[in-house]
């Protein structure tokens, strides 16, 4: 017991440690090219053991923040300060209009299997990043719990087991909720689906921010609905002030927003923005649907808040899953719709029935036993130190007026390119290296943002990613030159 109090005590001073340089590295206190104590020095400096002094370096050279040179000891790497700076989103009004799915989607979602492409287009996690074999324990814990080896209809509402621990789970964003308020579903584009058709008729307007992700247009247009494209900053979010003139000028039906580390540019809303958006929907009763499928990849040291935190008519429909945080494959979402859950369970009934019984059990019993609480905390610390390398390669590799989003969360780096590159072209020629990307045309309705890219850091940073960004930094830069 005590040799795992001691074990515990160390790995919470070597990260206290690495976050104190860190710090330290991101005001410029410490400076590229400058020296670090040796590990013995550091040791003494903190007054903590060698290895402990060792495993902070080793966190922070993981980071890509420092780098250790032979015989010669550790020194800064780079200052994330001096990346370039993210790109700004033009806010240009443009009127209702039915949505169309630019064939481009599927030309670059046509390889998702292809075993010899690097898929920097895919916002999921790599394989190597979950715990396939625990999955597979509770799997077989759930088959064997089950009367019926879990062969039955699931209740209509959702697997009781999962409703409670993701109602447990709310409350580390703010939410007070009970298992009755929650209804699973197959997936969170499933949920999204169902709130939508709740909320909205065929040929109403729904306002959307943009760019966003290209699934919402599938969604949209499967449903006969007009978007209002909403601009987003890329460090606050969508435009509240664009969307209060929108509102009174046009009627919306409903709200869709991805509120924390939206996908593709990584933008989280603050708090205040958050309470401001609920507060000036409630006043004209008009429903907002919430995509917080990301919320719980944050890499900073506490979740971000949701706007159903604040909802207080039940105006808010929140709506997420595990497939970004966990399992891809076992399609387990869910929503919180508010005043409009009969609606939903009407909406389930009719197209679903009830969802699968064995992937959502598994996962119920992989939350209660405590694995995924463990399982985030190791994802979150994977995906930062994968977004600082990216990060580093691109600004390395890439021209010098590359402008690159610092998401806080999420999956996704958004660059804004030179003028002269075309995106898509670019996906084209990429393609022939078999390296994949997302063109920034594919997240607007009418393929705007043909200079912009996005690019997910959700596989570890090997060598054969630094290659496949150096291939790309090669191409953009030969398309400037016009070669």
């Amino acid at each position: 017991m005590k040799q795992k109090q001691v074990i515990a005590e160390e790995d919470f001073l070597y990260l206290q440690v690495s976050e104190k340089l860190e710090n330290q590295i991101e005001h410029s206190i410490l400076k590229i090219g400058e020296k670090l104590p040796s590990v013995r020095g550091l040791s003494r400096e903190q007054g903590i053991s060698i290895s402990t002094a060792f495993k902070a370096y080793s966190d922070l050279e993981n980071k890509g923040l420092i780098e250790a040179r032979p015989k010669s000891g550790y020194y800064v790497k780079y200052v994330p300060k001096e990346f370039p700076i993210a790109p700004v989103i033009g806010h240009e009004h443009k009127d209702p209009k039915k949505v169309k799915v630019d064939e481009m989607i599927a030309m670059v979602y046509e390889n998702l299997k292809a075993e010899d492409v690097v898929r920097l287009s895919l916002a999921v996690p790599a394989p190597e990043l979950l715990p396939a074999a625990k999955l597979n324990k509770m799997m077989a814990e759930a088959l064997r719990r089950s009367s019926d080896s879990c062969t039955g209809y699931e209740h209509i509402q959702g697997n009781t087991l999962l409703r409670k621990q993701i109602a447990r789970y709310s409350f580390s964003w703010g939410g007070s909720l009970t298992e009755q308020d929650i209804v699973t579903t197959q997936g969170c584009m499933e949920a999204l689906f169902f709130c939508l058709k709740a909320v909205t008729n065929p040929g109403d307007t729904v306002a959307i921010e943009y760019p966003t992700y290209f699934g919402i247009f599938n969604v949209m247009q499967s449903l006969g609905l007009k978007v209002v494209e909403i601009p987003t900053n890329i460090g606050t979010g969508p435009d509240l002030n664009y969307l209060e003139k929108a509102l009174d000028k046009m009627k919306i039906k409903a709200c869709l927003f991805v509120t924390n580390f939206n996908n593709p540019i990584g933008s989280c809303m603050p708090e205040e923005n958050k309470k401001k958006l609920v507060k000036m929907l409630a006043a004209k009763e008009i429903p907002l649907i919430e995509d917080d499928i990301y919320g719980e990849l944050y890499f900073g040291k506490k979740r971000p808040v949701t706007c159903k935190s604040f909802d207080k008519k039940g105006l808010v429909l929140l709506c997420s899953s595990v497939s970004k945080s966990l399992v891809p494959g076992y399609r387990v979402g869910w929503c919180i719709p508010g005043r409009y859950k009969d609606v939903i369970l009407k909406l389930k009934l009719m197209h679903t029935v009830s969802s699968a019984t064995p992937t959502q059990a598994a996962v119920g019993l992989f939350i209660e036993t405590g694995r995924f609480d463990l399982h985030l905390r190791n994802l979150r610390k994977a995906l930062y130190t994968q977004c600082l390398r990216y990060t580093q390669a691109i600004a390395e590799y890439f021209p010098d007026d590359t402008k690159v989003s610092s998401p806080q969360g999420g999956y996704v780096l958004w660059l804004e390119l030179n003028k002269k590159v075309n995106a898509f072209d670019l996906f084209q020629e990429a393609m022939e290296y078999h390296i994949s990307v997302a063109p920034g045309q594919i997240f607007s309705t009418d393929a705007r943002f043909e200079n912009c890219l996005r690019i997910s850091f959700g596989m570890p940073f090997t060598k054969e990613i630094d290659q496949s960004l150096k291939i790309l930094g090669q191409l953009v830069s030969k398309k400037i030159k016009g070669k």
